[in-house]
């Protein structure tokens, strides 16, 4: 192949001696997918330490929109090494943390006064989104949704809706949170996807009623896109109907864009494809090329509910996260890698969606632009989630040279987080790969 270079076995042996040191000092906890260890990364491969070549196709789980080490990222943070790396923003602030706030002010939805402030993770804009709701509007009580992910820390991990491995034997957890449940038309009993989410809608205003009073309500937090639960796509009908709901109690919607912005889905944000402006966006991943940072923007007027000393951390909005998020958005926005991102999905559906005649165990094949997946049963009638053979896939693709996931409530669901800046031809060699260990896993 031209781009998958293999050399070893997987894990190689400099790999399994690694791997032997990682055990004796490393709990088990942290979860590895593929198991070898990284040397140079460039765009969208990835060379281990035993000399394989990798196509990756997992993206850091979202976070490489715009690929390993991409040039002027790495050229910005050289220089801003030479200059500074860390006076903190609470003791003597520096221009990029304004330079980029100002940016994401700019390019989120909406032509309202906004205001953004820095953290270090996803989980951490999270958290910080719900204070920054609860504080403006009085309220305690927040809703999320089936299916949903929003980190690993406690307030995060409460809103998650998947209790192994995020939230078994951890609890309790934060009072006054709530689930609602998602639309999912591939299994949806029969119903049209009008009809989910009319049911749906209609139920959440029982809800009401029933479990916790509107008034008390602070927020609503939705993926526009559910990554962690299966890349489950929404209808317009049902965001905006969600949304609707919001404005009528003067509940706030905060929309969780970490996996699904900068330009993952063919918008720069995935809540610009249902026509909703959110209350307030969490961002994190791929903003920042791999370095930590995650940012927390929303109205000016909801923003400015917390006092000083109320919101931030130390290493919040770090000079290096700040000016390589900054070139990031001018990379996306310059080399035009959302209309790649509708490429990439295009591409994606032609070689697979034929699949699904082919093969009994693909129950259904989507993306919204970047966010590819695809969804593996026993047999298309039944429907029954065959996490077993989305295992086998992965483990041949990856002793074939290709980096894939799971995801979905059932582990069932193979997804791609592609870097937007792979090239055609990697692009149809990894889908090659693919495709080759799918026809020869599947009956």
């Amino acid at each position: 192949m031209a781009y998958i270079q293999l050399k070893t076995e997987i894990p190689g042996p400099k790999a399994k001696e690694l791997l032997e040191r990682k055990e004796m000092s490393v709990p088990r906890g942290p979860f590895n997918t593929i198991k070898t260890f990284a040397v140079k990364g460039d765009g969208a491969l990835l060379t281990d330490v035993d000399g394989n070549t990798f196509l990756d196709f997992a993206g850091a789980i979202g976070s490489l929109n715009t690929g390993h080490c991409p040039k002027r990222v790495v050229d910005a943070l050289h220089k801003q090494i030479d200059s500074y790396l860390h006076p903190c923003f609470h003791v003597m602030m520096y221009e990029p943390y304004v330079q980029l706030a100002e940016k994401l002010n700019e390019i989120t939805p909406g032509d309202h006064p906004k205001k953004t402030f820095f953290l270090n993770s996803g989980a951490e804009a999270v958290e910080n989104a719900v204070k920054i709701a609860r504080k403006y509007t009085g309220r305690k009580a927040i809703i999320s949704f089936e299916r949903g992910f929003h980190g690993r820390t406690y307030m995060a991990m409460s809103l998650t809706s998947k209790v192994k491995p995020y939230k078994y034997e951890f609890g309790p957890f934060v009072p006054d949170t709530y689930k609602w449940p998602f639309p999912y038309y591939y299994r949806g009993d029969g119903l049209t996807a009008e009809q989910q989410d009319h049911q749906l809608l209609k139920k959440f205003e029982t809800f009401f009623l029933s479990e916790v009073p509107p008034e008390e309500v602070a927020a609503i937090i939705m993926e526009p896109v559910q990554g962690e639960g299966g890349f489950v796509i929404p209808s317009k009908r049902f965001v905006q109907g969600v949304k609707a709901l919001c404005e009528q109690h003067g509940i706030l919607f905060i929309a969780d864009e970490v996996q699904t912005g900068f330009g993952r889905t063919g918008k720069m944000f995935a809540s610009e494809h249902f026509d909703v402006i959110p209350d307030l966006m969490t961002m994190s991943k791929s903003i920042g090329a791999g370095l930590p940072i995650s940012a927390v923007t929303g109205r000016a007027d909801i923003m400015d509910s917390a006092n000083i000393g109320e919101i931030g951390g130390t290493y919040g909005g770090s000079p290096l996260g700040c000016v390589a998020a900054l070139e990031v958005i001018r990379t996306i926005e310059e080399e035009d890698l959302i209309e790649r991102a509708k490429r990439i999905g295009e591409m994606f559906l032609e070689k697979f969606q034929p699949l699904q005649a082919k093969y009994e165990e693909i129950g259904d094949v989507r993306s919204l632009g970047a966010m590819c997946a695809i969804e593996f049963v026993e047999d298309s009638s039944r429907r029954n989630p065959n996490k077993a053979l989305v295992q086998e896939i992965i483990q041949a693709a990856h002793q074939n040279g290709l980096i894939i996931m799971s995801a979905g409530l059932y582990g069932n669901i193979i997804r791609l987080l592609t870097p937007l800046v792979v090239t055609d031809e990697q692009l149809s060699e990894g889908l090659n790969v693919l495709e080759k260990v799918i026809s020869e896993s599947c009956k």
